[in-house]
């Protein structure tokens, strides 16, 4: 069943390094034995593979247009009918200008597995296009993120009409009627007509919500279904093989510009709609970073397809059980908000942490000298944090030896201490570089390495982009050491399957 997914639900830490660049048309071969990577193109056809799955596309001058998708590890080939490109951004119009295709291998890093990467640029009129997708060894699916810039006139966010307003499909003029002019990310046509689809929808601001996951089952026909979910499951209904597609977004309610469903299906073709961008987000010289997704192989069932997502979780970020694995105190756990936190009470809750076996603990809000909307007190504000050079300091009078004192408690009785911290959301996020030198600060000061982010609020893409850059500095700042809870209890924010390379927990 599908609430069984929260369990396969892991975040991850991020870092790209580029080692070698091949301009197209090329083939590229990255061995990691026993398995093979290899991302080739030759007479127009790019193929992208492993020992488990290989998926092969029309390269069409860069605007891919998919030709077949197969299971490498039963030998079958599902024969893809694509006749338009995978990719449609309405307004994007023109001949594709020559693409190229760079590979590059991903070396192994203190996060990172290795991995190779295809990276596929084209230029659509004034659009250009690049896409980056991940081959891993040993991994029944292969990923794909998107990164946008230049300028394009659209609609990128259209709804569809209703359904009860609409003629008879045997009626061929409304075979337009319904169809949604949005974004798609992804376009499989796939054969046959017995297929059942099961889509995940995803539920974050668990302040307000027990229900994290709901199922919704359709049997595809002629008409246009929509499909609302992060993940979507594919069938034949008589031979049992499977495809999944995850999109790496957040969650559907909250997700920028959305559409309002993520996958559009019909007899023979799913579509992976929604990139959460639109022409107005776009930069003329930088690349925007937009949703992603994923294609994979999975086997019969349930605990087939389960173990086909878990398997690409388990590759997109090297797990270390003594930084990714928690059994985690809060301080406030007694509803008490900031009210107890000091230095005596912190170590009290230590020394009892370690009679429960608990490795990390965790200073909530109280600890630092600024007040927040949230304290007990009153009085507090988490807008214009940056008015008070010293918010995030110590607070002189709880902590009047700073956290030394705390942090040495802790490492004596072997639990890690972390603190929580709410970026500034003023103006998208416009002080993300004090916030990341505060964490640095306290990273190199006190040595803690974890922190609770709170308080986000994504209400566009500019804050998205600001909070990237926060977390990117201190990733590199701390030599990839930081590691980041990512809150989801409540606002708009990244969901389970966004960010998701990027930092390692959820605190729901």
């Amino acid at each position: 069943m599908i609430s069984g997914y929260r369990t396969f639900i892991i975040l991850f830490t991020f870092i790209f390094h580029s080692v070698y660049l091949l301009s197209a048309p090329t083939t590229s071969t990255w061995q990691n034995t026993p398995a093979t990577c290899r991302a080739t193109l030759e007479n127009d056809i790019l193929t992208l593979e492993n020992n488990l799955i290989s998926r092969q596309y029309r390269w069409n001058g860069g605007h891919l247009i998919s030709t077949r998708l197969t299971d490498k590890l039963t030998g079958h080939t599902w024969m893809l009918d694509g006749k338009t490109p995978d990719c449609f951004l309405p307004g994007a119009a023109g001949e594709p200008t020559p693409g190229k295709l760079n590979v590059s291998e991903q070396k192994t890093t203190p996060i990172t597995p290795a991995h190779l990467r295809a990276e596929v640029t084209v230029k659509l009129g004034g659009l250009e296009v690049k896409r980056i997708f991940r081959i891993y060894p040993d991994c029944p699916a292969i990923a794909c993120d998107y990164y946008l810039r230049g300028q394009v006139n659209g609609n990128w966010t259209a709804a569809t009409n209703n359904a009860g307003d609409l003629r008879n499909i045997e009626n061929k003029a409304a075979e337009q009627e319904g169809k949604a002019r949005v974004t798609v990310l992804d376009r499989l046509t796939v054969p046959g007509v017995h297929w059942k689809l099961k889509a995940g929808q995803f539920f974050d601001i668990t302040d307000r919500t027990n229900t994290l996951v709901q199922e919704t089952s359709l049997l595809p026909y002629r008409a246009e279904s929509y499909l609302t979910g992060n993940l979507l499951f594919a069938e034949e209904t008589l031979s049992g093989r499977g495809l999944f597609i995850l999109k790496e977004a957040p969650s559907s309610s909250v997700q920028l510009h959305y559409p309002g469903f993520d996958f559009v299906a019909k007899t023979g073709e799913i579509q992976t709609t929604g990139i959460g961008l639109v022409p107005e987000d776009l930069h003329p010289e930088e690349w925007t970073k937009g949703y992603g997704f994923v294609i994979g192989i999975s086997q019969q069932g349930n605990a087939g397809q389960l173990s086909a997502l878990r398997t690409y979780q388990q590759q997109i970020r090297l797990h270390k059980p003594s930084r990714d694995e928690m059994i985690l105190m809060n301080t406030w756990g007694d509803r008490g908000q900031d009210s107890r936190i000091n230095e005596k009470f912190s170590i009290q809750e230590l020394k009892a942490g370690n009679q429960l076996g608990i490795t990390h603990f965790q200073l909530d809000d109280g600890w630092q000298f600024g007040r927040s909307s949230n304290s007990a007190f009153g009085g507090g504000s988490l807008t214009k944090i940056w008015d008070n050079p010293q918010y995030w300091t110590p607070h002189p009078e709880r902590f009047p030896k700073g956290l030394k004192p705390v942090v040495k408690a802790g490492k004596e009785l072997g639990i890690e201490v972390c603190l929580w911290f709410n970026p500034s959301a003023d103006n998208s996020y416009e002080h993300w570089e004090n916030d990341a030198n505060a964490l640095i600060r306290l990273y190199k000061e006190y040595g803690i390495r974890t922190f609770k982010i709170d308080g986000v609020k994504i209400p566009d893409k500019r804050a998205e982009i600001n909070l990237r850059r926060m977390f990117d500095k201190v990733m590199e700042a701390t030599g990839q050491e930081a590691v980041f809870n990512l809150d989801v209890t409540a606002g708009r924010r990244f969901g389970y399957h966004y960010f998701n390379r990027e930092y390692v927990d959820l605190v729901l």
